[in-house]
C-alpha cells in the first residue's frame, strides 16, 4: 500500500534539476581527472589534499546528496512507489558493490567501501522515514546530524563494521568515504528544501524555467543518465591516461620532486641550502634509478637504506 500525503501536485520531472545534476557530474569529472593526473605522476603528490581541492570535493558530494534528497521527495513525496523505489535502490546498491569489488583489487590499501553511491543507497532508504515529516522538522534533523558529527567521536566506531557510521576518531584510508555522519545531513537538507518547495508551490514555477538547448543537450542529458555516467567516466579517463603514458612514456618527476623536497626542507633550513640539497638529492637518486620509487613511496628496505645514504652524502657535501 502506498504511503499517501496531503501535498500539492508536482511535475514528474523538472529540467532544472537535471541541469544541476549535470553540472555536478562535470565538476566530479574535473576532480577525478585531477586525481588521475596525480596518480599517473603528472601532478605533485597530495595535490588533491590541498584545501581548495578538498573544499571542491566536499561541495560536489554535498550537491549529489542534496539532489538525491530532492529527487526522493519529488518521486515519493505524495506516496512511495515501492516498485520504482526498489528498482532504483537495487541499481544504485549494485553499482556501489561493483565499485567496492573493483577498487578492492585495484587499490587494496584504499579501496572504496562506503563511497558516494553507498551513501545514496543508504540515505535514500533512511530518507523514507522522513517523508511524512514537515519541512522544518527534516531541516532540524539535518542540523542535528551535522552537529553530532562535530562533537561526537567514539573509539567503538573505529571498528571496521561501524566505519560507515562516520563517528570514528580517525578517518579510514579510502579513495571515497561518505559516511552517515555528517553526510546524511546533506540529503535531509535537500529533502527539507523539496518539501518547502511543495508547500510554497515552487515546483510548478521551477518546471516552467526554460533551459537552453545548448545546456540541456549535454548537461541535461548527463543529469538524466547520472548513474551510467558515474560508472563509465572514471574507467574511460584512466584508460585514456594509461594509453597516453604508454605512448609517451612516464613523466619526468624531477621538477615535482624538487618542489616537494624544497617545501619540506625549508621548514628547518634556509632557502639556499634547500635548493642545493634537493638538487643534489634528485641528481643522486636519478643515478641509482630511485627517484620514481622515492617519489611514490614504493621502496623496499634496501632502497630506503640507499636513500638514507644519499641524503647523508648530500648533507655532508653541503656542510663542508
Amino acid at each position: 500500500m502506498a504511503l499517501t500525503m496531503n501535498t500539492p501536485a508536482k511535475p514528474n520531472r523538472i529540467p532544472l534539476i537535471d541541469l544541476l545534476r549535470g553540472f555536478a557530474l562535470v565538476a566530479m569529472t574535473i576532480y577525478h581527472f585531477t586525481w588521475d593526473l596525480e596518480f599517473f605522476g603528472y601532478l605533485v603528490p597530495a595535490t588533491i589534499n590541498e584545501p581548495g581541492w578538498v573544499a571542491f570535493a566536499r561541495a560536489i558530494a554535498t550537491s549529489f546528496l542534496a539532489l538525491a534528497g530532492v529527487s526522493l521527495v519529488l518521486a515519493h513525496g505524495d506516496g512511495i512507489k515501492w516498485r520504482g523505489f526498489w528498482k532504483r535502490e537495487a541499481m544504485v546498491a549494485g553499482a556501489a558493490l561493483a565499485i567496492t569489488i573493483v577498487t578492492y583489487f585495484a587499490f587494496p590499501e584504499s579501496y572504496i567501501f562506503f563511497g558516494i553511491l553507498h551513501a545514496i543507497a543508504l540515505f535514500s532508504l533512511l530518507g523514507l522515514a522522513f517523508l511524512r515529516l514537515p519541512w522544518w522538522a527534516v531541516g532540524l534533523a539535518a542540523l542535528a546530524i551535522f552537529a553530532i558529527d562535530q562533537f561526537v567521536a567514539l573509539p567503538i566506531f573505529g571498528h571496521w563494521t561501524l566505519l560507515w557510521v562516520g563517528l570514528s576518531p580517525q578517518l579510514p584510508l579510502s579513495n571515497d568515504y561518505v559516511p552517515l555522519f555528517p553526510w546524511f545531513s546533506a540529503t535531509l537538507a535537500g529533502m527539507a528544501f523539496a518539501k518547502l518547495a511543495q508547500k510554497r508551490d515552487w515546483w510548478s514555477k521551477l518546471a516552467t524555467v526554460s533551459v537552453p538547448n545548448l545546456l540541456d543537450r549535454p548537461l541535461g542529458f548527463l543529469g538524466r543518465h547520472s548513474l551510467a555516467y558515474y560508472l563509465i567516466h572514471q574507467p574511460v579517463l584512466l584508460a585514456l591516461l594509461w594509453t597516453f603514458q604508454a605512448v609517451t612514456g612516464p613523466p619526468d618527476r624531477t621538477d615535482a620532486f624538487l618542489a616537494i623536497c624544497k617545501k619540506q626542507c625549508s621548514i628547518t633550513e634556509s632557502v639556499e641550502f634547500c635548493g642545493n640539497y634537493c638538487s643534489c638529492l634528485a641528481e643522486e637518486l636519478n643515478k641509482v634509478n630511485l627517484l620514481d620509487n622515492f617519489f611514490t613511496g614504493q621502496m623496499s628496505t634496501t632502497d630506503g637504506q640507499l636513500v638514507d645514504g644519499v641524503k647523508a652524502q648530500c648533507v655532508a657535501k653541503l656542510r663542508r
